[in-house]
């Protein structure tokens, strides 16, 4: 009697199979990237855009405001969608949204369309936690932490190549161009998604929290407008006082909502442990100190050389000047992984935070100098990845396999939330420093010097806080389902 054998899978499908797994974490590292430049493109045009749309100046600053806004309400609302509906099918909807609006972008001049697809395109603020919820799904855990490094490090990689990038296409071509690259990018990643990346089986069933969704969004974008907008429409002013109001309020009642809810959009029984809630308010720190090194950078070197201490650089030698520090991003990422592997991510996320302090403090004892500048930034930089890297870790750790998105978009929420209160000091700190240079209000250096020492307090705080974490109890989590897990990542990405 003859036993039949397995019919063998054909040599090219075979092949195809493995380069997709190989593609895998490459291509959700290429995504992220593009999400961060696309959250910079515009900076470079933001000079230029009043005359070439006939709007006003503060009408042009909705640009990069809408982006902020939509993602930072997107991000944890797309993240619980992706546990209940498929992790991968949302990527790709937030994707799609993106090149979308560059798409919208590059047909139109005028300032409120332009607006309303800068909205759609915040929608891509949620790659980056739902990417690291698929790779937490697929990998096995030896190769999930220099995966998920390098997944959060895009962020920083993505905004350093974005801003010299963008700010040669300006200057030697179109504006619309930009958005036509950023369209064809964005397409090319919706490809990429849907035939590099597998959908994971991991989910969270159960029915989608409607209205905690429209109270977190009404509640975000109350904070987030005073936050952004306060240095302009003034700190005491009845719009923005009533902004602040209606945020206490609002995300008030959602809290009370959430904790008696059934299914709620965030589990804040979650955020009540100490491992997760901590790891909350490190990365809203974080996010502050990251923030001030590029945006108090770009503006120390183009300042005019009358000032004494300007290097009155252009745009795309700003962008260089900011360009090793993506690079040093992207080396860094497998280092962090390691000191996380070995001593904890607590211990990276407090590391990092020291060599940011550090950085700032070099940016302190000598701003005047560009290799000075250049170093220190860098510097910064680099404890950025370690920070950055080891945030989502800690998220990983704590929480179940099925909230892994919801939960890591809270913590990515936190970071906007950082960031957009760093621009916002940054601001204050330098329109109460400003001398006058040829009849032109222009920061002073010391005002520089302050934002650089409040971003190192706030670094050291953020130290303060990662060494208050609560250490491993115990194996992580996703090892106590190991069976499950290990064999997902290893039929998923055999060869990866």
């Amino acid at each position: 009697m003859l036993i039949a054998s397995p019919a063998p899978i054909p040599a090219p499908a075979g092949r195809a199979a493995g380069l997709r797994a190989r593609l895998t974490i490459p291509v959700l590292a290429y995504c992220g990237i593009l999400m961060a430049v696309m959250q910079t493109v515009v900076v470079p045009l933001l000079p230029d855009l009043p005359r070439l749309t006939g709007a006003s100046a503060g009408a042009v600053s909705w640009m990069v405001t809408a982006a902020l806004l939509s993602g930072a309400v997107l991000t944890p609302v797309l993240g619980r969608a992706g546990d209940m509906y498929g992790k991968r099918r949302v990527l790709l909807v937030s994707f799609a949204l993106m090149a979308a609006g560059s798409v919208i972008c590059a047909l139109t001049s005028d300032i409120g369309v332009l607006i309303a697809a800068r909205t759609l395109q915040g929608a891509a603020s949620s790659v980056v936690p739902l990417s690291i919820s698929i790779l937490r799904d697929e990998l096995p855990p030896e190769r999930r932490g220099s995966a998920v490094a390098l997944m959060s490090s895009t962020v920083g990689i993505g905004a350093a190549l974005g801003l010299p990038a963008a700010a040669v296409i300006v200057q030697y071509a179109d504006w619309h161009v930009m958005f036509w690259v950023t369209a064809a990018l964005g397409a090319t990643g919706v490809a990429l998604i849907r035939w590099a990346v597998p959908e994971s089986p991991v989910r969270e069933p159960g029915r989608f929290d409607v209205t905690g969704a429209l109270g977190l969004a009404t509640g975000l974008i109350s904070l987030l407008l005073a936050v952004s907008q306060g240095g302009q429409w003034g700190w005491g002013s009845p719009r923005i006082v009533g902004l602040f109001l209606a945020a206490v309020t609002v995300l008030g009642l959602w809290w009370w909502h959430q904790l008696r809810a059934r299914q709620p959009l965030v589990d804040l029984r979650l955020v009540s442990r100490p491992r997760v809630g901590l790891s909350h308010v490190a990365a809203l720190l974080t996010g502050f100190a990251f923030y001030a090194n590029s945006l108090v950078t770009a503006q120390l070197v183009q300042a005019p050389e009358a000032t004494g201490y300007g290097l009155g650089l252009s745009i795309v030698q700003t962008g260089l000047c900011l360009l090793p520090g993506g690079i040093t991003m992207l080396l860094f990422s497998p280092l962090s992984a390691r000191i996380s592997q070995t001593r904890g991510p607590r211990i990276t996320l407090a590391l990092g935070a020291v060599v940011i302090a550090c950085g700032y403090a070099l940016r302190v004892v000598d701003s005047r100098d560009l290799w000075m500048i250049m170093v220190g930034a860098t510097v910064v930089a680099t404890g950025t990845t370690l920070a950055y890297s080891a945030l989502p870790s800690l998220i990983l750790r704590a929480v179940p396999p099925g909230q892994t998105a919801s939960a890591n978009g809270v913590n990515v929420l936190m970071r906007t939330i950082g960031q957009a209160t760093s621009s916002a000091a940054v601001a204050a700190v330098l329109v109460h420093h400003t001398g006058l240079v040829g009849g032109a209000p222009v920061p002073t250096l010391h005002g520089y010097l302050l934002a650089f020492g409040v971003a190192g307090a706030v670094a050291l705080a953020a130290c303060a806080v990662a060494l208050t974490i609560p250490g491993d109890a115990g194996p992580d989590d996703t090892r106590r389902v190991r069976g499950r897990t290990r064999s997902v990542g290893d039929g998923a990405l055999e060869g990866a």
